[in-house]
């Protein structure tokens, strides 16, 4: 009787952050349970994979990051298949799923899953199962869940059919190289896996909604309830008057739960006394592109201001290949709070040890799918250094972390809390009291004192501490020798399960590095406090390659931090070339109050006078308005949006007609997303067309790049 072969499928993905990585890793753990066998890679592996040959099923998971752009490890990917040299049957061969991850914070919702699709069809790939797109901008498990629930049979689906299909070809065409009593064997094997009744534990990743291809097998349940302990939410939204993090109220705490599966331990994780703090400090010079030391310091901001916003500048004379443009940002690289840290250390009783070697290995009886040792973690690091440098321990944990905190959670209620927080049916809850709460681990543990996880299960769970991105505010034609940016000092108010308020991790740790000595300049003999960077080059967010084309800057509030560098750059090629032909400038810039955040004041107006910007429109959104609900006029617009209207003609004109850019820098929620329709309503109104003619126009301006975003939400 022949061996039984379990089929194959195989799952690729591009991540920029770990999310998609993470689901990838989920769909082939469970691969086993559903009697599979799933080949994981990264896209960017390509030796590893063969999709010009590949004739088992394929499933993509993949993210998008930036202005719609591809994962760093999707680039090469993305570049290859969209060579127009493929013929359209390339693919003729693949069939595949995919599940592409997006914010609609964001203009290009899912772009780099959309383009990937698009291709695929494009080269004669056929599609398996309906695309998920997934939306931070709301929760990625509302799409996630129900997505991953019906993928299986319809994975089983498929795979049955290309045996199917194998067989009768391998008939015709192959009768006398493989033996017909063979292929039965191989067939039924595939038709009682598709068929079969699923009787086991629910899937990793519960449903949170139904969708109509979806055919979920039994949900497991867990029937423990809870006391309704009463618990204090003050200054945060409630479900009820005594819901809150650590206590629920009925139907939830009466209701059966659909949980996720424990999600499989993989690492070994020990302490050996070292004395370890020269080896971290080198290793996290090695590990960063530049340290470079910040020259100057300057508070832009005045008075009561409701944002404090700095300018940094660093000095990378020491760097000669260290070259920018106007429009490039860069990474830096900021470690977690000092304090958070030691409080992490006590919580999880390892603060005797802080200076221990920490030994990670993977287990040999892990059912984890390609387990390794996370690649951010250096070896031979003090466990300070790992908790300081290397985890996100501020990163709000996903719904696995707190199922696998209940295996390590004495009380009862406590446990039952964390299972309802992880459940199909607490979704709400968990979005309203840890989602959009942003609690990080320590806060987690904090309301659920009963819960002492091991080190082993942060490391396995927590994602990778991410530099933080800022915009280039000045031009190396400019400042050779000076890197400048300009960031508001972010602000997170009390809530529930956070007692006190805190600032943005990255931007709360420049302020402190700064603010003893280095907010004013005269001050800069002391001792100059130096930080980690590396570029990340834009090269789609940068001034038109040709001079002569007009273009639109939208930037209020921090916002205008790149399109200072912009004009320095236009003013440096203007002095370069005083007879060169220039095109028209313009830019929107809005802020709250004229006197205290008017960011650049004294530059922009410098600007206009020296004729490298042509035409600034600004706006006081707070500005001498006793009725706030007045609504904006000509004489008075209050947002950039309402200026843009004033100049629709102009601004379309340049658009449409002048073959010009325009180019926007700010908040995603809410500004760029008003940007985006009023550019609608002006198309509409210049040109005469409907909406659909008008996204029609706009969409054209994006595939041009010639319409660019530099957003964040």
């Amino acid at each position: 009787m022949p061996l039984e072969v379990k089929p194959r499928f195989v799952v690729l993905y591009g991540s920029q952050k770990g999310q998609a990585e993470s689901i990838a890793e989920g769909i082939a753990e469970e691969a086993e349970e559903h009697g599979l066998v799933a080949d994981l890679c990264c896209l960017n592996q390509n030796n590893k994979y063969n999709l010009e040959k590949e004739r088992a099923p394929v499933v993509f998971v993949v993210s998008t990051t930036g202005d719609g752009e591809p994962p760093d490890n999707a680039l090469q990917f993305v570049k290859r298949i969209k060579k127009r040299t493929l013929s359209p049957d390339h693919y003729k061969h693949l069939l595949y799923a995919l599940l592409a991850l997006g914010d609609t914070n964001y203009a290009n919702f899912c772009n780099c899953g959309k383009t990937i699709e698009r291709r695929l069809r494009e080269l004669g790939a056929r599609q398996f199962y309906p695309t998920g797109y997934a939306d931070d901008g709301v929760g990625l498990e509302l799409v996630i869940d129900p997505w991953l629930k019906g993928l299986w049979n319809s994975i089983k689906d498929a795979l049955t059919k290309m045996a199917s299909d194998r067989t009768v070809q391998l008939k015709e065409d192959s009768a006398k190289e493989i033996p017909e009593s063979s292929l039965p064997d191989v067939q039924l094997n595939l038709l009682s896996i598709a068929d079969k009744q699923i009787c086991e534990p629910d899937s990793k990743y519960s449903s949170s909604l139904a969708i109509s291809d979806v055919r979920p097998p039994p949900a497991s349940t867990v029937s423990t309830s809870a006391p309704n302990t009463q618990a204090c939410s003050e200054g945060f939204p409630q479900v009820s008057l005594a819901a809150s993090l650590t206590s629920s109220l009925p139907p939830l705490s009466e209701s059966s739960l659909n949980v996720p599966a424990l999600p499989p331990s993989y690492l070994d994780v020990s302490l050996q006394e070292a004395d370890t703090a020269e080896q971290a400090a080198e290793r996290l010079s090695k590990e960063s592109r530049y340290e470079v030391p910040i020259s100057k310091a300057v508070q832009l901001s005045k008075g009561d201001s409701v944002k404090t916003a700095l300018l940094l500048e660093l000095d990378i004379s020491a760097f000669p290949s260290m070259t920018y443009h106007p429009g490039d940002s860069f990474d830096v690289f900021c470690p977690n709070v000092a304090e958070e840290v030691d409080h992490l250390l006590h919580r999880l009783g390892l603060q005797d040890q802080k200076n221990h070697h920490v030994q990670i290995s993977v287990k040999d009886n892990t059912k984890k799918k390609g387990a390794q040792v996370p690649p951010h973690i250096p070896e031979n690091v003090s466990l300070l250094f790992l908790l300081t440098w290397c985890l996100e321990i501020r990163s709000v944990p996903k719904k696995a972390f707190l199922r696998a905190l209940v295996e390590h959670t004495s009380d009862s209620a406590q446990r039952r809390r964390l299972q309802e927080l992880c459940s199909k049916q607490g979704a709400a809850d968990y979005n309203l009291y840890v989602r959009d709460a942003s609690l990080g681990v320590s806060e987690l543990l904090a309301a659920f004192p009963s819960c002492s996880p091991p080190l082993s299960l942060l490391i396995e769970l927590l994602p990778k501490l991410q530099p933080r991105p800022y915009s280039a505010a000045s031009s190396h034609l400019r400042h050779p020798e000076k890197l400048r940016f300009v960031f508001n000092v972010v602000e997170f108010p009390a809530c529930s399960g956070r007692p006190a308020g805190r600032r943005g991790l990255c931007t709360g740790w420049l302020f402190d590095l700064v603010s003893p000595g280095l907010v004013f300049p005269e001050k800069a003999e002391l001792a100059l406090p130096k930080i980690h960077v590396s570029l990340r080059p834009n090269c789609s967010f940068r001034p038109p390659s040709d001079p002569s084309l007009p273009f639109v800057m939208i930037g209020p509030g921090t916002g205008v931090a790149p399109f200072i560098g912009f004009l320095q750059q236009r003013e440096e090629e203007r002095k370069e070339n005083p007879e060169a032909k220039f095109g028209e400038t313009w830019l929107f810039f809005g802020c709250r109050y004229r006197d205290k955040d008017y960011l650049f004041r004294e530059d922009l107006e410098n600007f206009v006078s020296s004729g490298t910007l042509n035409h600034l429109k600004v706006c006081f959104s707070r500005e001498d308005r006793k009725d706030e609900e007045e609504p904006p006029s000509a004489a008075q617009p209050r947002y950039v949006q309402h200026n843009l209207l004033l100049c629709c003609r102009q601004v379309t004109d340049i658009l449409l007609r002048q073959n010009g850019y325009i180019y926007v820098c700010g908040d995603a929620k809410n500004m760029a997303k008003d940007v985006n329709e009023t550019l609608m309503e002006m198309i509409k109104i210049e040109l005469q067309v409907d909406q659909l003619e008008a996204m029609k126009t706009l969409a054209g301006l994006r595939e041009q790049k010639r319409y660019l975003q530099d957003i964040w939400a």
